[in-house]
């Protein structure tokens, strides 16, 4: 997702998502009630700004710098933060770190066991792994589990969407996982 340009993706989530509800990925953030989220792989900040509108410290972080700097226009009073996900290390954790977007799918196949590890390490001890995508692409939730399992994360609830409608045979996922106790 390096190369895409920031100013052009603005546009056409813009365009995607006029006459709909564009924060559903916040609202259901907020069921999980953090204090602090990280939103790994924020593109241009759309869920990140939303979840600060309604009382939430955020961090966004992207690889992509042309994303960040509509972030940045769209909201300079947050903390950007560009950086690969696999190797982001921010020194804290957080209640929720949040994947949403196809996060696990822009990066490529050898890397995202190392990506779910990257966002595993910014999980507080009681929070949660947060992330939806797209299915029958060539990550598999058996691999995106696995991955999880390999990070010190369980499987603890998994949706067919952001609405929490119930995972039967779906084409998206949005699986939550907790760190192992």
């Amino acid at each position: 997702m390096t190369d895409w340009d920031g100013a052009d993706y603005q546009r056409r989530i813009e365009t995607c998502l006029a006459g709909k509800d564009p924060h559903g990925e916040a609202a259901f953030v907020l069921r999980y009630a953090p204090r602090t989220v990280l939103d790994a792989g924020c593109g241009t900040g759309r869920v990140a700004i939303e979840l600060t509108n309604r009382g939430v410290e955020v961090v966004g972080a992207d690889v992509n710098g042309s994303m960040l700097a509509v972030a940045r226009d769209l909201a300079p009073h947050l903390d950007w933060v560009e950086s690969d996900l696999v190797d982001l290390d921010l020194g804290r954790t957080f209640d929720v770190v949040v994947m949403a977007g196809n996060v696990p799918l822009f990066t490529a196949p050898d890397g995202r066991a190392r990506l779910v590890a990257g966002c595993a390490r910014h999980v507080a001890a009681d929070g949660v792994l947060i992330a939806g995508f797209s299915l029958g692409k060539d990550y598999t939730l058996e691999q995106y589990d696995a991955d999880c399992a390999a990070a010190g994360l369980d499987l603890h609830e998994r949706y067919a969407t952001w609405a929490r409608d119930p995972f039967e045979d779906a084409d998206y996922a949005v699986s939550i996982h907790r760190p192992r106790t």
